[in-house]
């Protein structure tokens, strides 16, 4: 079965600066010009960790009893309110996905369509796109939920 883990968490902000003070730049008239970026800034802004407390720091497994969905809260929450910012463009939250298997813990890899049908890459004549290819455990459990056959054990005539 395919597990997936996120992390990385980040709000992905696109602003249009339409002068100096919308990038912080302030108090300098006197000193300096500003020119405008041509087009739009992207920055990625990221949560504080859940188990900085400024103080003290713990893991964030240690802090929170559901780490994704709080900083996904969290990630929310700041683009909500930069959103309200007259600068902001456009605002995204974002993560890294990573799928691994549950059964060997390696990267989750399928056979694509291309894979299935080709006799040097695919596991046998019943494999089809979408069949993971770590480990037999994985490849036994994907065909008993589509209903293929199994794979034929070594030594066993095919």
């Amino acid at each position: 079965m395919k597990k997936t883990y996120r992390d990385e968490w980040r709000v992905m902000v696109t602003l249009k600066p339409r002068r100096p003070a919308d990038l912080g730049l302030t108090g300098l008239d006197d000193l300096a010009e500003f020119v405008a970026p041509s087009g739009p800034i992207t920055v990625a802004v990221l949560p504080r960790r859940l188990g900085n407390f400024g103080f003290l720091s713990v893991s964030d497994s240690l802090a929170s009893r559901d780490v994704e969905g709080d900083y996904r809260r969290r990630c929310d929450e700041i683009a909500a309110e930069l959103r309200q910012r007259p600068q902001v463009d456009e605002v995204t939250v974002t993560c890294t996905e990573t799928h691994t298997c549950s059964h060997c813990r390696l990267r989750w890899e399928v056979l694509t369509a291309d894979e299935a049908a080709d006799d040097s890459t695919n596991q046998d004549e019943h494999s089809v796109e979408g069949e993971p290819v770590c480990c037999v455990e994985a490849i036994a459990e994907f065909r008993t939920e589509h209903s293929i056959p199994q794979l034929a054990e070594a030594g066993e005539a095919a």
